[in-house]
């Protein structure tokens, strides 16, 4: 599952945009407000990402600047009625915080701003959301008690790419194997992106 992309916005189109990851393109499906923040093409970005499958489209990946809007599409998705291209239409109108305020003063109305949202569904979201919290402070909070009592160490080449594989829906099993064979390939010195285009390059034969 990817949680997180950082690599260089290669294209922005209406809904997604392709973030080039050492030499593999990622297509993200993303909401108005995240694609009007994301840096010019040819620069560095960062985004934090939803992964999901389904049998109907595979797999997508839902891309946010933040972790919180990150954590609110996925909450957005627990209430029915709600999908992903609802989830994403309520946070180009509302951020994580402004949605919560929402719910607490019970406004459908700003709730109802959102493309594809209607009176009802709004309701159903302000009354689902009043008592639960849209922010994730206490998954950050222990990722940084985590980082501060772990010793820092650099991901390997290898376990990128391995990572990377495993992103795509490739068992780890197979993408250690895969990577073990581009890395005897490549040689030691090799990077993640190339291990990463070697790897795939097996898996398609």
């Amino acid at each position: 599952m990817i949680g997180r992309l950082r690599g260089v916005v290669a294209e922005i189109a209406e809904e997604d945009a392709l973030v080039d990851v050492g030499g593999v393109g990622y297509v993200v499906r993303c909401g108005a407000r995240t694609l009007s923040r994301l840096p010019a093409i040819g620069d560095e970005t960062v985004l934090h990402v939803e992964t999901q499958w389904s049998e109907a489209t595979g797999m997508r990946l839902y891309g946010f600047n933040t972790r919180d809007e990150r954590h609110a599409f996925v909450v957005l998705q627990a209430i029915q009625g709600v999908g992903p291209k609802a989830a994403l239409g309520v946070l180009d109108v509302l951020s994580p915080g402004e949605l919560a305020q929402a719910a607490a003063r019970d406004d459908k109305a700003a709730v109802a701003r959102a493309q594809g949202v209607g009176p009802k569904l709004a309701q159903r979201i302000v009354t689902e959301l009043k008592d639960k919290p849209l922010t994730d402070g206490g998954v950050a909070g222990f990722h940084a008690q985590v980082q501060a009592h772990a010793a820092p160490h650099a991901p390997t080449a290898s376990g990128e790419a391995v990572a990377a594989l495993m992103g795509l829906g490739v068992a780890e099993p197979a993408a250690r194997r895969l990577v073990e064979q581009a890395s005897l390939r490549l040689g030691e010195d090799a990077e993640a992106g190339a291990l990463i285009k070697a790897a795939l390059q097996e898996l398609g034969r």
